[in-house]
C-alpha cells in the first residue's frame, strides 16, 4: 500500500476505509464547492467513469470546500501533495498565470466569438489541449491538469429593476467574477464587487450589492436569487464560455500505471460532452421553473452593452498580451482558430437561434 493510500485512509471516515481496501489507488478531489453543486455531481460521474475505466484499481473520493484547505489554497495544496486532486475553474489562477483567464473564462470569447462548443474544438483539435499542458509549467506548479466541464454562455445576471441602458446599469452594485472578467466592468463604471457564491445572496438581502451574476439558471436558482430579484437577463458577454477543471499532483500521476492515466483522458473527453449535455436541459428545466412559479421576467439586454463591453474586453485581452508572451501565443492560436472557424459556426448557428427564440415565443 502506497503512502498516499495511507493519507487517504488516515484521513477518511469508516466507510471510505473499507471501501479504499479493495482499491490500490484513490485521488482524493478537493472541490471549491459544496457537494451539492451541479459541478460536483458530474464530477462523481467522472468519477464512476474512471472507476469502470480501471476496474476498480484507481478510484476517485471529492471532498468538498474546505475539506483539507481553504478554497484559495487548492492549488498550492495539490502541488505540495497535501491532497492528490483539486477542482475549481482554470481562470480562479489568474493570480498565478495570466494565461489562466484564457482557458478558464476567456473574456467575451476572447474577443473573437468562441462560445462554450467552438472553444471545445479549438481545445481538443485546434492546438488548444497542447497550450493547456504547458500552462501548468508556466504557472511553475507540479500539477497535471484536465478540462472536465464547460459551461455557458453564462446569464448576464440579476437585477432589481430593469435596465434600459448602460447608465442604469452603472447606477447598481453589481457581482462579478474576479480576474480579467471583473475587470472590464469596471472599465466601463460598473460597481464592481467579486466575491463568492455562497455570500451573494446574503449581500444582496442586505443590501451591500443591488445586482449579481453567477452563472446560469439550474446553479443560480440553488443560491436563491430569486427571493430578492426577479429580473433576469441571460445575454451577455462576460463569460460565454466557462471551464472548470481537475488538477492531480503531477507525482501521484506520474505514479499510475498507462491504464490509469488513459483511463483519466478518456474520463475527462466523455465529461465535455455529458457536462455540456447536462447543463443544458437541467438549465431549461431551471429556467421554466423561475418563470413559472417564482414570478421571474426574462429582459432583454440593453445593445450599448454589448459595444461597451467588447470593447473593453478586447483592451485587457490586448494589454495582457502585450505584458506576457505565453499569454500572448495562447490569444493568438485562439484568433488563429477563430478566423476559420467563426464564419462557419456563427453563421450556422445565427438562422439556428432565431428559430429557438420563435418557437420560446410561442410559450409565452
Amino acid at each position: 500500500m502506497s503512502k498516499l493510500k495511507h493519507i487517504a485512509v488516515g484521513a477518511a471516515a469508516v466507510a471510505f476505509m473499507a471501501t479504499s481496501a479493495m482499491a490500490e489507488k484513490v485521488l482524493r478531489i478537493q472541490s471549491v464547492l459544496p457537494n451539492t453543486a451541479d459541478e460536483v455531481h458530474m464530477l462523481n460521474e467522472f468519477g464512476k467513469d474512471v472507476a469502470a475505466l480501471t476496474g476498480g484499481s484507481l478510484t476517485i473520493e471529492v471532498l468538498p470546500a474546505g475539506a483539507v484547505v481553504g478554497p484559495r489554497d487548492i492549488m498550492d495544496a495539490v502541488d505540495a501533495g497535501l491532497v492528490e486532486g483539486g477542482f475549481a475553474w482554470t481562470h480562479y489562477w489568474g493570480g498565478k498565470h495570466v494565461a489562466a483567464n484564457l482557458f478558464g473564462a476567456p473574456v467575451a470569447g476572447a474577443g473573437v466569438g468562441l462560445d462554450n462548443i467552438a472553444f471545445l474544438s479549438w481545445f481538443q483539435y485546434g492546438g488548444g489541449k497542447e497550450l493547456y499542458d504547458r500552462l501548468w509549467e508556466e504557472m511553475g506548479v507540479n500539477v497535471k491538469g484536465f478540462m472536465l466541464q464547460p459551461v455557458g454562455p453564462e446569464a448576464l445576471g440579476w437585477f432589481p429593476k430593469p435596465i434600459e441602458s448602460m447608465d442604469d446599469f452603472r447606477q447598481m452594485r453589481f457581482r462579478a467574477p474576479p480576474g480579467m472578467v471583473g475587470a472590464a466592468y469596471a472599465d466601463i463604471g460598473v460597481p464592481a464587487v467579486a466575491m463568492g457564491g455562497g455570500d451573494i445572496l446574503p449581500a444582496l438581502e442586505k443590501g451591500t450589492i443591488d445586482a449579481a451574476e453567477w452563472c446560469c439558471p439550474k446553479p443560480d436558482s440553488v443560491f436563491g436569487f430569486q427571493k430578492v430579484l426577479k429580473h433576469y437577463y441571460l445575454q451577455g458577454l462576460h463569460q460565454v464560455t466557462v471551464n472548470a477543471d481537475m488538477y492531480v499532483n503531477r507525482d501521484f500521476y506520474d505514479s499510475l500505471n498507462e491504464q490509469e492515466q488513459m483511463a483519466l483522458e478518456v474520463a475527462a473527453n466523455a465529461s465535455l460532452s455529458k457536462s455540456l449535455s447536462y447543463r443544458i436541459y437541467e438549465n431549461g428545466k431551471a429556467l421554466k421553473d423561475l418563470t413559472e412559479n417564482h414570478g421571474v421576467i426574462l429582459e432583454d439586454t440593453p445593445q450599448d452593452y454589448f459595444t461597451e463591453y467588447m470593447a473593453a474586453a478586447k483592451n485587457a485581452l490586448q494589454a495582457a498580451a502585450d505584458e506576457n508572451a505565453f499569454f500572448a501565443e495562447v490569444w493568438q492560436s485562439q484568433k488563429d482558430f477563430a478566423d476559420i472557424a467563426v464564419p462557419f459556426w456563427a453563421g450556422a448557428q445565427t438562422s439556428n437561434a432565431g428559430l429557438g427564440r420563435a418557437h420560446a415565443a410561442t410559450l409565452k
